[in-house]
């Protein structure tokens, strides 16, 4: 085929392509077979490789065409994507609407237009002359993440704006990253074949799906992306929030059909209880109904605070509750011991979930709500993420006899105890397999050794299997013994073998961590690993040395003598001695690096300061900015006082924020942090 009517016919097959993409994945109203449709992909592809300068970055076939990367570039956004305020109850968004309607001077019901609150990860979508270009993470509402090579794989992303019409010069389009809730229970039933933990909640798959290094991982799952706003634009008019959203459906983006205008308050709070009906019964999760104002020029008028605008508000939905039955309470054995009861329920979708399982939290919980099985019982996600037994469903026929605690571990049958003043029950046979399980759980996870493809299935293979009788034994484990386990390939044997010896050179702090000693977590390992600089030392240290390290640091508040005792407790114990020297003969690094200080690369910005995260992150996780901060010569601290130098607060930043504000410690944003940072990420 000549060149000139090769480019024709790649054009023509492009544009069908892209029409025919249109209609499934946004419109679900698809016109030709799935095999017909993979006819006109093939012979595109055909086409483009006999002619390969003829491949254009918006074609169909290039959705996948990035290599992986090595990390993600940070990018600026046009105009700062702001976060909302939450109205958590019906007075809440009264009192928004009373107030917008005193900043305008006007008692005259305005006009809204009430959107679903989607549950997923913020993006922007960057379009120059109708193509794609780039697109971005939220992030901190200012810098985001380039994740471009990503968000090309979702089919409902269009690669070029189409439909015949001269395309804008420039339009920034903002929406949500989610999966549905179908594909997110398929996502996990994949993860625990191959050994995977599961995602906690669609939310979180769709943000790991999004943010991979490897775009190839990105497209096998089924994302989807809902268009509901615009950044910076050229080319276009709109004069209403319902405008936008017409002219981003005209262009071929997929908004959401639950939307629709309100005249008023009462409208807003009639479409907002009948949101909340549906929300169980919608394909994807959504934690709400956002609520803004439509009139462009009142937006203006109205204008916006601190990171926030005043025009708009996310108007949370209660947890959702549903009613099912206990069919039996089991108890789950945690990695220190403690006996959690579990009600097994008939299953029963809240907010989006099958549950099938639920917490009782403690056995004073069970009796106080008097819990039995067979017993009707209300349940709801907390934070719409644990699943919970609310209360009995008084009035009905009630279940068996009380529900009490077992009188010996259902794990390994030894006894069970109950200290003075606790809550909780535990198995006091530090040989429990439950224990040893949770244990190398824990030991694994990535705040700990990070032993990447040591999961839960795999955990359980190896402690049932005799491979695992204490963590030490993890670095016993060979390729060898791996393969003898059930369907385990050998790249995925070859994978953990080389995982497991990656992690011995782990940071003292993690090794601290991993030890799993209680009160101690991440925040007070790296205290202890800078003060005492060894795990000899850090044994050999009394109560009295462990306290006064923690007050140095400011971490006393959240240590005391508690802490202090817990940690020169499980440092006196014989069975945690010999397993530390097990660890240490295995290879495991047992000394403090000293981190950038020693290294040479100590940054005087950061130099013997000690910073205090608080609040959510967007560009970066807690964990990942405290390793920065202790890579460039400072610490990383877990409380606030006097002696914190820098308060590094992301979005909901609590109390931690209050105090520095009272002691007048600086506060950084998380943008303030990243210019400090500079290209160290």
């Amino acid at each position: 085929m000549q060149e000139d009517e090769a480019a024709r016919r790649i054009d023509q097959l492009r544009r069908e392509i892209g029409r025919h993409n249109y209609l499934y994945y946004v419109k679900d109203a698809p016109e030709v077979s799935d095999a017909e449709y993979d006819v006109l992909f093939r012979e595109l592809q055909g086409l483009e490789a006999e002619h390969p300068d003829l491949v254009a970055p918006d074609s169909p076939t290039q959705r996948v065409g990035a290599a992986p990367a090595e990390k993600f570039a940070q990018v600026r956004h046009r105009q700062p994507m702001l976060s909302l305020q939450n109205a958590m109850t019906e007075g809440e968004a009264r009192a928004f609407d009373a107030r917008l309607r005193r900043e305008l001077r006007d008692d005259r019901p305005i006009e809204y237009v009430c959107e679903p609150k989607f549950d997923g990860l913020s993006a922007e979508l960057v379009y120059e002359s109708g193509v794609l270009g780039a697109g971005a993470t939220r992030g901190d509402g200012t810098f985001g993440e380039d994740i471009t090579a990503n968000l090309k794989t979702i089919r409902s992303v269009p690669l070029r704006l189409g439909n015949g019409a001269t395309p804008p010069k420039l339009l920034e389009v903002r929406g949500e990253v989610l999966l549905p809730v179908a594909g997110f229970e398929e996502l996990n039933r994949e993860r625990e074949m191959r050994g995977e933990s599961r995602f906690a909640n669609p939310r979180n798959a769709a943000a790991g799906s999004t943010r991979q290094l490897d775009p190839r991982i990105t497209a096998a799952r089924p994302l989807q992306f809902f268009a509901y706003a615009l950044g910076a634009f050229d080319g276009v008019r709109v004069e209403s929030q319902w405008e936008i959203l017409e002219t981003l459906r005209a262009l071929g983006f997929r908004t959401s059909d639950l939307t629709l205008r309100a005249q008023g308050i009462d409208d807003v709070m009639v479409a907002y209880r009948a949101l909340m009906e549906r929300r169980s019964t919608l394909p994807f999760e959504i934690d709400g109904m956002v609520v803004k104002v439509n009139a462009i020029a009142l937006q203006v008028r109205l204008g916006e605070i601190a990171r926030s605008p005043r025009w708009a508000i996310a108007f949370k939905f209660p947890p959702e509750r549903r009613v099912t039955v206990v069919e039996g309470i089991e108890v789950n054995v945690g990695r220190t011991g403690i006996l959690t009861p579990v009600a097994m329920l008939r299953p029963v979708a809240v907010a989006g979930v099958i549950v099938r399982r639920a917490t009782l939290h403690n056995e004073d919980e069970v009796a106080r709500k008097d819990v039995r099985v067979q017993d009707s019982v209300v349940v709801q996600r907390a934070g719409d993420v644990i699943p919970e037994v609310v209360a009995v469903v008084l009035g009905v026929l009630r279940g068996d006899s009380p529900w009490r605690m077992p009188p010996s571990c259902p794990s390994c049958g030894g006894p069970v105890t109950r200290e003075e003043g606790e809550v909780a029950r535990r198995c006091a046979n530090a040989a429990c397999p439950a224990q040893l399980k949770e244990h190398v759980i824990h030991f694994a996870s990535r705040r700990a050794m990070d032993i990447e493809h040591l999961g839960e299935r795999m955990t359980d293979q190896l402690v049932d299997g005799g491979f695992i009788k204490d963590v030490a034994d993890i670095y016993h484990l060979r390729k060898a013994d791996l393969l003898l386990l059930e369907r385990l390939a050998d790249k995925s044997a070859q994978n953990l073998v080389d995982a497991i010896e990656r992690s011995k050179s782990r940071p003292l702090s993690a090794v601290v961590v991993a030890l799993g000693i209680r009160h101690a977590g991440e925040a007070l390992a790296r205290v202890l690993a800078d003060r005492f600089t060894s795990i000899d030392a850090l044994m050999d240290a009394s109560e009295d040395e462990i306290r006064e390290a923690l007050r140095r640091e400011g971490s006393d508040a959240e240590g005391g003598p508690v802490v202090a005792k817990s940690i020169a407790t499980f440092f006196r114990n014989e069975r945690n001695r010999e397993l530390i020297r097990r660890l240490r003969e295995a290879g495991v690094r047992m000394e403090h690096a000293g981190g950038a200080a020693v290294a040479g690369e100590a940054d005087p910005a950061f130099a013997g300061k000690t910073f205090v995260f608080t609040g959510t992150l967007a560009v970066m996780t807690r964990e990942r900015a405290q390793d920065l901060v202790i890579s460039l010569g400072g610490k990383a601290a877990g409380s606030v006082s006097r002696k914190t130098h820098f308060v590094v607060a992301g979005e909901e930043a609590g109390s931690k924020l209050a105090k520095a504000r009272d002691l007048g410690v600086t506060v950084l944003s998380e943008a303030g942090f990243l210019a400090m940072l500079g290209d160290r990420r």
